[in-house]
């Protein structure tokens, strides 16, 4: 039996990529698998943790969820794309700060929703922040650290767009 292959191009953190994959497989077997971005984790499979949240054109999505196919002709952000080396995100440097992270593994999405959120809403209230981040599981944390973490995330981003 042949295999299914199918060509898609997008933007992956600012790149331009063409690919050939095979057409089942998910986002997120492309992103770690094929393209070898390892910020994007795997965690449960079924979209309930949050570990392999991406941006897909300004919107957080799980790709566990999402075929691969699916992302031709989109933006795709990952965690890999926020910082710059030494420079950090708003972001990254908020959950650093807050001590947002522990063992580090449910961050890469965490930040993912976080930076999804900011874009669509630079100056969240309460609410919005705690939507933001519930499909994102984190068994080290806490969340009260999360949530102020978020919040200053979106003073910085203010105070960096009024630089």
């Amino acid at each position: 039996m042949k295999k299914h292959t199918v060509a898609i191009q997008f933007s992956i953190n600012g790149d331009e990529k063409s690919v050939e994959i095979p057409a089942g497989i998910s986002a997120l077997t492309l992103i770690r698998d094929v393209l070898g971005l390892m910020g994007t984790k795997e965690g449960c499979g079924i979209g309930e943790c949050g570990a392999c949240t991406i941006v897909v054109d300004g919107k957080a999505v799980n790709a566990c969820l999402m075929f691969a196919a699916q992302l031709d002709g989109r933006r795709v952000l990952t965690v890999e794309g926020l910082g710059h080396g030494d420079d950090l995100d708003p972001v990254q440097e908020a959950f650093l700060d807050k001590n947002a992270v522990q063992c580090g593994f449910c961050t890469p999405g965490l930040l993912m929703s976080t930076h999804a959120l900011l874009q669509s809403s630079p100056d969240p209230d309460q609410d919005q922040i705690t939507r933001a981040v519930a499909g994102n599981l984190c068994r080290c944390t806490g969340y009260r650290a999360i949530l102020d973490a978020v919040a200053d995330a979106a003073k910085r981003c203010q105070k960096k767009r009024n630089a």
